[in-house]
C-alpha cells in the first residue's frame, strides 16, 4: 500500500499511479442486498429469469454499487497520514462506460490527477478506473474529489 504522508508529498505525487485493488467478485446476493438498501429494484439487476432474455444475457450490477466501491478498493491501495483529516468532497465526471454481469470480478485504478489549494486545505483529484476481468473497457471511470487538511 502506497503511504502519501503530508501536504508536500501529496502534491508531488501529481500525475503518478496510486496503485489497483485486488479483484473482488460481485454475485447476486451482493446485487440484491444493495437494490433492498437503496430500493432501486429494477429487474435488470435483480430478477435473472427476465434478464437473462435480454442482450446482457442476465443480471448487471447497479451503476451505484459500482461507484460505491471506491472508497473499499482506494483503502486497499493508498492511504493518507501526516495530516490532521481528510473527507469526501465529492466528484466532477462520473462515466459507466460498460454494464457489469453480475458474477463479475472489479478492480479499480487510481491516478492522482491533481491537487489545488482549497480552503484552508488542498484538494485531492484522483481519477478512478473501474475494470472488469476480461474486458477491455472499463466499467466505471471517476474523478473523485478529497480535501485534506494539515
Amino acid at each position: 500500500m502506497l503511504v502519501l504522508n503530508g501536504i508536500e508529498e501529496i502534491k508531488a505525487k501529481v500525475g503518478e499511479d496510486l496503485g489497483t485493488s485486488d479483484w473482488i467478485q460481485i454475485d447476486q446476493d451482493a446485487v440484491n442486498a444493495f437494490a433492498e438498501v437503496t430500493g432501486d429494484d429494477q429487474w435488470i439487476h435483480v430478477d435473472p429469469e427476465r434478464a437473462a432474455a435480454t442482450p446482457l444475457g442476465g443480471t448487471i450490477v447497479h451503476g451505484f454499487f459500482t461507484l460505491s466501491l471506491i472508497p473499499k478498493f482506494a483503502y486497499e491501495t493508498y492511504t493518507v497520514e501526516g495530516v490532521s483529516f481528510a473527507m469526501n468532497y465529492g466528484s466532477d465526471k462520473v462515466r459507466f462506460l460498460s454494464p457489469v454481469p453480475t458474477g463479475s470480478r472489479l478492480r479499480m485504478n487510481s491516478v492522482l490527477s491533481s491537487v489545488e489549494e482549497k480552503g484552508g486545505g488542498v484538494l485531492m483529484k484522483v481519477t478512478c478506473t473501474i475494470e472488469i476481468e476480461g474486458s477491455e473497457k472499463p466499467a466505471c471511470i471517476a474523478e473523485m474529489l478529497t480535501i485534506v487538511f494539515g
